[in-house]
């Protein structure tokens, strides 16, 4: 019953970094374009507990890549995507991007995964002035003003507080919280709280549970003994995966639910029906149904890629990159990155097909406020 109330190259830039006078001249240069290309940079986890993330980021920026300079590019120039994996760690992050501003090897960014990471990067981007749109992270504390950053997504505190005014209304009160144990899960833990606390409820257990999952044991104990009757899943990536399947045992009937990156694409399938009842905040369409133009869109790029798996992950990236064209496309045939922040800034009410972005001209820029709510079957496809 529950479950159908819900549905509705790093190390090489020490020695250059050193020099700051020659660091704010590489800087000003603005690098990653000629004549005939204009590359993208983008630092995501390819390996490590987020690497499914990486993937899904890969597969549906390069699908939308491939339709747009099929169609013979942004003013003439063909769109490069340059992706570097960090492991989902902030430090290799940071020397990824720095390695592509001091090169000059992108004229933009594109998602680079995590929150801890995007906090260690936010700072370069805003003294490089190098537009980026679409960090892969919806942590508030990120969205409070610069004019670099363009962010797409809705944030983790509205699909929060989404979740928990759906569990409130389910007449749920015994509600824990289990929070990875980074700067991400601390801040989730936060929004729970607070929206929790909107609702009259206090966390009737709160457990940190580490990005290597290797405290699993303990935080399972305390989720039994607690006896909640629903689990906030501040987590993501491949920890997630052994909570949810350890929740089900150690609490059977327990109803879990979860924000948009909880779980990988990879993550779901892992899971099988162990992931069947989960309840998660979608910021995207739903990939699998064609009933948007958008998704139709997205779904003829993806096969004309040879990829026929759609997922929320990659709809995403697809979504983003088309966002940073139309940016290029309305900087006009002789771009520069304040012409590019100018035309992002720019975007009001465009509908992708289904999708608005609209950036209301003021920081800090997010596009989206689109949230949808789902349970996944044992296929992590969505119910209804």
């Amino acid at each position: 019953m529950q479950r159908r109330q819900f549905v509705t190259l790093a190390s090489h830039t020490t020695a250059a970094l050193a020099a700051p006078v020659f660091m704010r001249n590489a800087w000003a240069q603005e690098g990653g374009i000629t004549g005939k290309t204009l590359t993208i940079g983008c630092s995501a986890a390819l390996s490590g507990p987020l690497a499914g993330f990486g993937q899904d980021i890969k597969q549906g920026a390069e699908a939308a890549l491939a339709h747009i300079n099929g169609r013979g590019g942004v003013h003439g120039r063909t769109l490069q995507f340059n992706m570097v994996d960090d492991g989902y760690m902030p430090q290799r992050t940071t020397d990824n991007v720095k390695q592509m501003i001091g090169q000059g090897s992108a004229f933009a960014l594109l998602s680079c995964v995590g929150t801890p990471n995007n906090t260690a990067i936010l700072p370069l981007i805003e003294e490089a002035g190098i537009p980026y749109v679409a960090p892969l992270t919806g942590a508030s504390s990120l969205r409070k003003g610069g004019r670099n950053v363009f962010h797409v997504r809705a944030s983790y505190t509205d699909e929060v507080r989404r979740l928990v005014q759906r569990l409130a209304g389910m007449g749920l009160k015994g509600i824990g919280v289990v929070y990875l144990d980074n700067g991400y899960g601390r801040e989730m833990l936060e929004d729970a709280t607070r929206s929790l606390a909107e609702q009259n409820i206090k966390p009737i257990v709160q457990a940190a549970l580490a990005t290597d999952g290797k405290n699993l044991a303990d935080v399972l104990a305390k989720v039994a003994e607690a006896r909640p009757a629903a689990v906030l899943l501040a987590t993501a990536g491949a920890a997630s995966v052994e909570l949810v399947r350890g929740v089900k045992k150690t609490v059977p009937g327990v109803l879990m639910a979860g924000v948009s990156v909880t779980l990988t694409s990879d993550g779901l399938k892992q899971l099988g029906d162990a992931g069947s009842g989960i309840a998660v905040t979608m910021v995207m369409p739903d990939p699998n149904r064609a009933k948007t133009q958008l998704v139709r869109d997205y779904q003829a790029a993806m096969r004309a890629k040879g990829h026929q798996d759609f997922t929320l992950g990659s709809l995403e990236a697809y979504v983003n990159m088309r966002v940073l064209a139309e940016g290029l496309e309305r900087a006009g045939s002789d771009p520069s990155r304040a012409k590019l922040r100018t035309a992002l800034a720019g975007i009001r009410n465009w509908d992708m097909g289904g999708f608005v972005v609209d950036y209301s001209g003021q920081s800090p820029y997010v596009g989206s406020r689109f949230i949808d709510l789902g349970v996944l079957n044992g296929a992590g496809r969505f119910l209804g």
